[in-house]
């Protein structure tokens, strides 16, 4: 069972700093599982490796590697922590220093004597890397009688396969690590079968079997913390919970929340499961092969045994042998499976292979279900995996047979797999990695060990312009703790070039954007094979992908979040693009719900980080504008809305009431907590009353939770976080010293400050919907007022000492007050309005919009997509009509589940004009050098209407309109005898940039018949 794990301490300490990303996929309970587990991976070829660094990574108490095998040349291929000076040596002992760099928290040692039942019994978890058959089932026999969790991997060229045995009545507490689904109730039915409906604004989201709880109910207050109940779903805002006629009639308010409930699993022992196999289905491509592979790889494991090797490369007499041995696994009944000869030779064709994707992505996989064997969390994989990567292969008439006498080297074992000439094409290959994160580490890993660039003609360039902080090292394995500072960019390339020396790598710290195209320009472009995105935002995917676009370079992209990952291909001129669909954008919060009627805790950290900003960033921005632009009150003063009064208003205020000591600070503090968490919230009540109504309906219901207004209490810590945390920024922002102030005194002062009595205002208006808080942020402006306050800074006299500065907020550094402030400012607002308090963590994720990571899915991730680099080689130099995009895999896995599904990339859209198609890869490619000068803008014009049948009635280039049908008839004949560049220089008033060789003009046309078409753009050539 997970839950046997021996608890740790409820004191032990988890270092947030260093695990921040991946608490947020596991969680602080499922982190003190791990930190109390102890696993032996055995062996150390490069899956064991692969397996032993994600698991170091994700911080288990202790990691013990056995192997005494020794280390020979092309170990170097896929063992990313083996050099030269180490060849000879025990597997186990060239590695055990490196993993331990990986995480000083975690105790790494070898192990080189006998695997005894003793010496198993020491672990919690046993990972059995490829090894024979026979040592699966003596392992696996041991480990099943002694409840010890197992694992046992193999991987044979472009094929692998994974077994977990998690034993009898394994307790999984969280099936698939989502948050618990919560919404508002509108109605609850009282009958045999009571209907709740959800607020109309949010879907419930919940599934038929899940199970809830109630809360805050009036009326039906029996369902108030009762037995959870299972759920049918009616509709996504409905759904059935059973017999509510025993309670009182529903009257209003409540909360449903989802309950996660655990499930129990059974699993068999390898002996058990070759008997009777359970498959996780890895491609519903290839439904049928996992029993054909299983079958398979134990006619390999016999081959083994009887010849002393695995059958040579691409060997048709070694290949029959195999064949004629697995058949004793095939009963040739009528109606039982067939043998699919043609599958078990390719197996025995690159069986002697070993491949980094294919280790990367079943090491990814299998530290993740290790991770679930010691916490229970998430849905174990049962219990066989079996994958290929088979369309990395030519067509059968190409297959290297007349490639397989190879001197060993380090990339041995995959030109065993692919030839000779296409490990020549992989050295040649140049590459653009754009980011040095997470993503980069694992691509620049694959890379080295594959060989990509390490020829005469290669070369990789990577590009980062961040520096490496302390959460990076939990899963941008390249990194150090004596890295943190340095460039990431740099000190990535310097540890892939370590791995492999023959690397050709060149770190950049240029961010990729419009204002690089003088770096990342046509001749840079000109030398490149792909593009491998490794990025972690959307307008910068989105750049590279027009830019890829624009050079019609191949582009593989990808992502993580969590445990969630996808890989998409992008071949030139076969398929959509990445810009060619997005994700429907974020929804955001509503402003009246932020200002007024918060009912979730994102309500109130959001509010809590625009009072941030507010406070302590703006003010700050507003007076280094109003000291450094002599025009700054006047621009204001023009902006529309009540913006400028508004604006006007703050800034005045600030500059009249400044702090001139530290006691200010915290008495303006105090005076805040008492105007947001009191004065406010009893003026909002003596606007809306808890029991008035609107239209016959209680105001306060649905959405809308009525608050209580908060009373100081330097005894409430919370309370006490807000004044000393707000008092210090205010002061920092003020250029004030706190050095030397406790806790305490800042806590005596607050207690000391007179607060007013509040007294309700009559005629404060309050917007209740959206559309009311637009019609008064955007009404008519009274401007009186406004330049009333305008005169009034401007006759101001500003101390000249005074100094205001912007603190930009900064989640990730616990000394800065930052989080502190925001986490005390969301809570009390969430006890104002009965929602439930986040800690600094989970404040700290939402405030941050961190995104959820772990090492294990990036390791798989990386893996899928340099499976697909394979195939971009492999095609390289072929006409598109000779490519089978049917061979690429778009891919999207979430190790949770575990789910993964594979699918052939979407083809480009086709579109038409005239009689001629095209595509978002075409484009009219115009010279427009001329002897002696440059074409005219009219002869661009007439060269359309002549050649393709098209009159342009708009052209522009960037934003800059150059040429319109409706222009002015004067100065459209002076346009049309300029030269392109000198109309487009006349029209944006600037000069091209030296670097710029060509144009993009974007055009719009008719055809002969008058009617609008679509066409692609034009790029015009220079130089």
């Amino acid at each position: 069972m997970a839950s046997d794990v021996e608890m740790t301490d409820e004191t032990k300490k988890i270092d947030e700093a260093l695990y921040s990303r991946q608490l947020y996929v596991l969680g602080h309970e499922a982190m003190k599982l791990i930190q109390d587990t102890r696993v032996l991976v055995c062996g150390m070829r490069a899956m064991g490796v692969e397996i032993a660094k994600n698991l170091i990574l994700a911080g288990p108490k202790a990691v013990t590697v056995y192997d005494n095998s020794p280390t020979h040349l092309h170990d170097l291929g896929c063992n990313y922590f083996l050099s030269e000076g180490q060849l000879g040596a025990k597997r186990c002992e060239t590695v055990v220093g490196q993993l331990a760099e990986l995480n000083s928290y975690v105790q790494v040692q070898s192990y080189v004597g006998e695997l005894t039942e003793e010496v198993l019994n020491k672990f919690r978890v046993v990972v059995l890397c490829d090894a024979t058959f026979g040592e699966q089932l003596r392992l696996g026999d041991i480990c099943h009688a002694n409840g010890i969790k197992f694992l046992s991997l193999s991987s044979f060229g472009l094929f692998g396969n994974l077994f977990c045995d998690f034993g009898a009545d394994f307790v999984v507490v969280d099936k698939n690590g989502e948050q618990p689904n919560t919404c508002l109730i509108q109605h609850i039915s009282r009958e045999k079968e009571g209907i709740v409906t959800c607020n109309e604004e949010t879907r419930h989201d919940l599934e038929t079997g899940d199970f809830v709880t109630f809360s805050e109910i009036v009326g039906m207050e029996g369902l108030n913390h009762s037995a959870a109940r299972e759920i049918t779903v009616i509709t996504p805002y409905s759904f059935s919970i059973g017999d509510t006629s025993e309670f009182k009639e529903y009257t209003g308010k409540g909360v449903v929340t989802e309950v996660k409930t655990p499930v129990t699993l059974q699993f068999k022992s390898l002996r058990e499961s070759l008997k009777d196999p359970e498959f996780l289905i890895s491609d519903f491509a290839k439904f049928d092969r996992p029993s054909q592979l299983l079958k398979g790889f134990q006619a390999l494991d016999i081959f083994l045994t009887e010849k002393g090797e695995l059958p040579r490369a691409y060997n048709k007499e070694d290949a029959a042998l195999l064949l004629e041995m697995a058949k004793k696994f095939y009963s040739g009944e009528e109606g039982a499976e067939e043998m699919n000869k043609e599958l078990l030779t390719k197996l025995s064709y690159v069986c002697r292979g070993e491949l980094m994707p294919i280790v990367s992505f079943l090491g990814g996989i299998a530290a993740q279900e290790v991770v679930k064997s010691c916490t229970g969390k998430f849905m174990p994989l049962k219990q066989f995996l079996f994958f290929d990567a088979l369309e990395c292969l030519p067509s059968e008439d190409k297959l290297p047979f007349d490639q397989t006498d190879y001197p060993e080297d380090r990339y041995y074992r995959q030109r065993l797999v692919f030839g000779r000439e296409f490990q020549q094409k992989i050295s040649n290959q140049g590459n653009f990695v754009v980011g040095a994160g997470a993503l980069g580490c694992e691509f620049l890993k694959n890379f080295a060990m594959m060989g990509l660039g390490c020829g005469q003609n290669g070369r990789i360039v990577v590009t980062d312009m961040d520096v490496i902080e302390r959460s990076n090292l939990n899963r941008q394995f390249l990194f150090r703790p004596w890295d943190m500072g340095k460039c990431k960019s740099t000190v990535a390339a310097d540890a892939a070039r370590r791995m492999n020396p023959e690397l050709s790598i060149e770190s950049r710290l240029d961010r990729v954007g419009p204002d690089t195209e003088h770096i990342y320009d046509d001749k840079f472009f000109s030398l490149l094979s792909s593009v491998t995105n490794a990025l972690d935002n959307i307008d910068a995917r989105n750049y590279m992908d027009r830019r890829c676009v624009y050079y019609h370079l191949p582009l593989l992209e990808s992502g993580t979040l969590g445990t969630k990952g996808n890989v998409q291909v992008v071949l030139p001129f076969l398929t959509e693009s990445y810009s060619s669909s997005s994700d429907p954008p974020e929804k955001e919060i509503a402003i009246c719900t932020l200002k007024h009627f918060p009912n979730a805790i994102q309500h109130t950290v959001q509010w809590a980080r625009d009072l941030f900003e507010g406070f302590f960033c703006k003010p700050g921005k507003m007076f280094k504008q109003l000291q450094g632009e002599a025009d700054y009150i006047e621009r204001v003063t023009k902006m529309p809305g009540n913006e400028p009064a508004v604006m006007l208003s703050e800034l005045k205020l600030m500059l009249q009431k400044n702090p001139v000591s530290f006691p200010d600070c915290v008495t303006w503090a105090r005076l805040q907590f008492e105007d947001l968490f009191c004065s406010q919230i009893k003026q909002l009540l003596f606007n809306f009353p808890p029991d008035s109504e609107n239209n016959g309906v209680l105001f306060w219901s649905g959405s809308k939770r009525c608050p209580n207004p908060a009373q100081y209490d330097a005894a409430n810590d919370t309370h006490a976080d807000f004044v000393e945390s707000a008092s210090r920024l205010y002061a920092e922002t003020f250029g004030i010293s706190t050095a030397g102030v406790t806790r305490e005194q800042i806590l005596s002062l607050a207690s000391a400050t007179g607060v007013p009595v509040f007294k309700p205002r009559e005629g404060v208006k309050i917007a209740t919907t959206d559309q009311e808080a637009q019609e008064m942020g955007t009404g008519p402006v009274d401007l009186d007022p406004t330049q009333s306050v305008a005169d009034g800074l401007k006759a101001l006299k500003v101390p000249q000492n005074l100094s205001i500065s912007p603190l930009e907020f900064e989640k990730d550094d616990d000394s800065n007050h930052h989080m502190d402030f925001v986490t005390a400012t969301s809570n009390l607002r969430a006890a104002n309005y009965q929602i439930e308090q986040a800690d600094k963590h989970k404040s700290k994720g939402i405030a941050g919009k961190i995104i959820p990571a772990i090492a294990t899915t990036t390791a798989a991730v990386v893996g899928l997509v340099c499976i697909e680099l394979y195939k971009l080689i492999r095609d390289q130099g072929c006409a598109k009509e000779q490519i089978n995009h049917e061979n690429y895999k778009n891919a999207f896995i979430n190790l949770a589940l575990p789910f993964f599904a594979f699918s052939e990339p979407i083809l480009a859209e086709k579109k038409k004009y005239n009689e001629t198609e095209f595509t978002l890869w075409d484009r009219f490619d115009i010279d427009g050098r001329r002897a002696g000068g440059e074409m005219l803008l009219g002869e661009l014009i007439g060269l359309f209407k002549e050649k393709y049948k098209l009159n342009i009635t708009m052209l522009s280039q960037g934003v800059a309109l150059i040429f319109a049908f409706f222009t002015e008839a004067k100065k459209k004949k002076e346009r049309m005898e300029m030269s392109v560049s000198k109309a487009v220089e006349s029209v944006t008033k600037k000069p091209l940039p030296e670097h710029v060789g060509s144009l993009v003009l974007e055009i719009c046309c008719d055809d002969p018949e008058g009617n609008d078409v679509e066409v692609p753009y034009i790029k015009y050539d220079l130089k």
